[in-house]
């Protein structure tokens, strides 16, 4: 996907996400999506989750961020804390805010808890070579190129347990050994979807 970021902040200035009414009853956090201009075209910086006991999201893909603390006084500010906690880079300094994608709702790992919602900033980087540094809750980081997304030849399906359930079908992309599905999907596909 061969877009200057120029036009990509046009494009998803023009985006009107789908908000979650009842987002302050619930849990919320929120996430970076980082994209650069590279000579492959469009990228997205992806993290892989470190494998931790009690983690839901244990050792899958998805971007830098975070739950809400009472210490932050919005999600944008989320966004940024865990970003720099997760990765080493400071939003305010080293990106620019571009938009935000829609609220996704997470679906509780417990039958006790309360929802979470999860807010999607955008943003865009210059820096030729960002310096990333991943703390212990980071395995990896790559940059992902969203023409990959982007060919719905490279989309695949699997089959998912958790709980004894399964969940058949789930679509996903396979990328360097890593498989990209669920709501960090959501997110690309959406952002795929304005930008096309």
């Amino acid at each position: 996907m061969y877009l200057p970021l120029t036009d990509v902040q046009q494009r998803l200035a023009r985006h009107r996400p789908q908000r979650c009414w009842w987002r302050p009853l619930g849990r919320q956090s929120a996430v970076a999506l980082i994209l650069r201009e590279s000579a492959e075209g469009l990228e997205v910086l992806m993290i892989r989750r470190a494998e931790r006991l009690g983690d839901p999201w244990s050792g899958q893909m998805g971007f830098p961020g975070g739950r809400r603390d009472a210490v932050d006084p919005h999600l944008l500010a989320v966004a940024c804390r865990e970003t720099l906690e997760e990765i080493g880079v400071d939003l305010h300094c080293e990106a620019q805010l571009l938009a935000a994608l829609s609220v996704l709702r997470a679906r509780p790992w417990r039958w006790q808890q309360r929802p979470m919602t999860v807010s999607p900033f955008v943003f865009a980087t210059t820096a030729t070579s960002l310096q990333i540094d991943p703390n212990h809750e980071v395995a990896e980081a790559l940059w992902l190129p969203l023409a990959f997304i982007a060919d719905s030849a490279n989309r695949q399906a699997f089959d998912f347990q958790r709980q004894g359930v399964w969940y058949r079908q789930l679509p996903c992309y396979e990328w360097q050994g890593q498989r990209i599905w669920g709501m960090s999907l959501r997110m690309l596909d959406e952002l795929v979807e304005v930008l096309s």
